[in-house]
């Protein structure tokens, strides 16, 4: 009886033995990844650029001169034309002022025609030699005096029409009105905001590109192609703006914060669709020649070096470290160190280690750019 008990017990230990090793040898299996066979070829190159929206012409409306707030012609959101008539201030003081100075103006006048007609009296008594020639020189300066006070009254009559003026507020442009913060009646200040004009047939669209990018462009001699190039914008709500815009020009000078320099594109915007002060993306188009590209998922980083792995031919893979020229998007453009001789493990980099054996799973670089 015992001998059977023996005999079994070592049945299962014999088949729990072999479990055992089953199990390991599955678990020592090699793992397929997924691996990219690099290749030269002509590539597109996209990238986008966080970008600020800005009307053509952005002006705020202030007031030129102090009183109440008589009316408001317009409203807020409304189409206005180029010198049309958008606020009036009171103008009872104003127009007081003019009166007085046209006043002053006629009574210069006056005093002009009294030197004049003083003028002739005595020049004929001169001739006469009634009177000396000193009294001519009087009078002369007499009516030379009458004339300053006329310009002097004229001066000051230009002036009051002028202040006049200031009490209608007039578009300065074609354009569209922003929030008016004054209404009816109110007391108004000089120097008052009363609204904003923008106009935005046509906006202007900012980015800043890295100094890195911008020597690059300067050293391949590609700045200069930048200034014209047609551009396309990336709404707010990921939808591709249906105008593309065109690179205007770029600033003098790097902002010191951020290491950038700014570019200016312009948009035309007949459906008004943009805003001054919105946002959104720029998206450039770059051809770059026989390139070669390989995903970011595919590059680790040590000691500030670049790495990616290789698969040898006996599927064994080994680290290779190279120079990447930029990174665009999700992927990275080469500079040296990789051919299109060598193939990479497209994912799954952490999981593996020199010289781990895989089984590698063949895909191309347009299966990854279709993702």
């Amino acid at each position: 009886m015992k001998i059977v008990q023996m005999t079994g017990l070592l049945g299962i230990l014999y088949l729990t033995g072999c479990t055992v090793k089953g199990n390991s040898k599955e678990n020592s299996r090699d793992p397929e990844l997924p691996v990219l066979q690099l290749d030269y070829k002509d590539t597109l190159l996209h990238r986008s650029y966080v970008a600020s929206i800005n009307a053509f012409q952005n002006v705020e409306l202030r007031a030129k001169a102090a009183g109440f707030l008589e009316e408001v012609l317009v409203d807020e959101g409304q189409l206005v034309k180029k010198g049309q008539v958008l606020f009036k201030l009171n103008d009872a003081e104003f127009k007081v002022q003019l009166s007085e100075a046209s006043a002053s103006l006629a009574s210069a006048h006056a005093e002009i025609k009294a030197a004049e007609v003083e003028l002739m009296r005595v020049n004929t008594l001169v001739g006469k030699k009634v009177l000396s020639a000193s009294e001519l020189d009087l009078a002369k300066a007499k009516l030379a005096m009458a004339n300053a006070k006329a310009a002097e009254a004229s001066a000051q009559q230009e002036k009051a029409q002028i202040r006049l003026s200031y009490t209608l507020v007039r578009a300065p442009f074609n354009g569209i009105i922003d929030r008016i913060p004054h209404k009816r009646g109110s007391l108004i200040a000089e120097g008052s905001l009363l609204t904003t004009v923008s106009d935005i047939h046509t906006v202007h669209v900012y980015f800043n590109v890295s100094e890195n990018e911008y020597l690059h462009y300067v050293k391949s001699g590609q700045t200069e192609n930048r200034i014209g190039q047609s551009v396309n914008l990336i709404l707010a709500d990921g939808s591709t703006y249906p105008f593309p815009g065109k690179i205007e020009t770029m600033e003098s000078e790097f902002e010191p914060a951020t290491g950038s320099i700014a570019f200016r594109a312009s948009f035309p915007n007949p459906a008004k669709l943009l805003k001054h002060g919105a946002s959104g993306k720029v998206m450039l188009t770059a051809a770059v020649p026989n390139a070669l590209m390989i995903p970011q998922r595919s590059v680790f980083e040590i000691q500030d070096k670049n790495y990616v792995f290789v698969v040898n031919k006996d599927n064994t893979v080994r680290m290779k470290s190279f120079v990447p020229e930029r990174r665009v998007e999700d992927f990275v453009l080469v500079k040296s160190g990789l051919t299109d001789e060598d193939k990479i493990i497209y994912e799954g980099v952490q999981n593996i280690r020199e010289g781990n054996k895989v089984v590698p799973r063949l895909i191309s670089m347009e299966e990854l750019q279709g993702e």
